[in-house]
Order: structure tokens, then sequence, then C-alpha cells
């Protein structure tokens, strides 16, 4: 395989990660809507992320958070967001890098990001489309999704979408 010169992989990901920013920023303009609640998970040691030190001892690598009934002080940039929680009754400020963003879903409407593990260098993994498990505020490593089989493809096939109409 060609070495990649551009660099797809780093585009795909800060473009993803985009996603999750422009998500944030809708929910700090306008609140949750409908069944829409967001589990963030990141690297608790990622360079810029600030948490309390309480949380840090107990999510050593990994935490995730999540945005739902009882967080206020959203507040969205371009490169991270700080958000206000609640953690055994006592209220911390956490500051995010999106760069230190592992995983985004909103189980709400089933959508979720998984992005891979930043290297030692500061690079970022590849990313992958599929939705993590939610887990509520525990730290844990999410497990690689199953493949899926390979259809053989048919070249030209043709699908009529005319039996699946109502008539």
């Amino acid at each position: 395989m060609a070495k990649d010169f551009i660099g797809y992989q780093a585009l795909t990901d800060a473009a993803l990660r985009g996603v999750v920013r422009d998500a944030l920023r809708r929910i700090e303009k306008q609140g949750l809507i409908g069944s829409h609640h967001f589990y963030l998970t990141f690297k608790t040691h990622f360079p810029g992320v600030d948490i309390p030190n309480f949380l840090r001892e107990q999510y050593p690598d990994e935490m995730t958070i999540i945005l739902q009934h009882q967080f206020w002080g959203l507040k969205v940039r371009e490169d991270l967001f700080e958000v206000a929680l609640t953690f055994k009754k006592l209220p911390a400020t956490l500051v995010i890098p999106f760069a230190a963003l592992t995983a985004f879903f909103d189980p709400g409407v089933q959508f979720g990001l998984q992005f891979k593990s930043i290297d030692g260098e500061g690079k970022p993994g590849a990313t992958q489309l599929s939705p993590p498990p939610p887990a509520a505020e525990q730290n844990q490593t999410t497990p690689e999704p199953e493949p899926v089989p390979e259809r053989p493809s048919v070249p030209g096939e043709v699908v009529s979408l005319d039996q699946f109409r109502k008539k």
C-alpha cells in the first residue's frame, strides 16, 4: 500500500471530532431536546484535561461522563469543552479537549463515534463509526466491535424500491 502523504486518517478524525463539537454547541445554546443525551468517554491523563484529583485517582486511564439531566455551565470552544457535574454530591468543573475523547454516544438516537486511542506521539489513531456500549461513569475499556461478515458483491446489482412501497 502506498504511503498516505495527505493524512486522510487525521483529517477524518478531526472532522468527526467536529461533529461532537457541533452537537455540544447546539446543546450549549438550546439545551437537550427530546431523547438526546450524551455519553462522552475521554482519557483522564491527556494533556489539557482538567478534572479533580479524586476523579483522576478513581479513573486513572479513561472516564465516561453522561450529559443528561444534571449538568450545567457547558462552554464549548474550538478545541475543548467544559462542563460542571456532581460526583458524590460534590460539584466539579471538568475541562476536556476534544482530542482526549475516545468515544461519543447518543443512545436516544443510537448514534455513536469511537476514536482509537492517541498514540505516544500525540497523533490520532483510526476512527470507527460503530457506537460504543453505554457506560455509566465507570472506568472501562470499550471492546472492539466484531467484524461484519462480507456479503459477496454482485457487480451491477439493481434493487427496485417498488417492493417496499405501500400500495
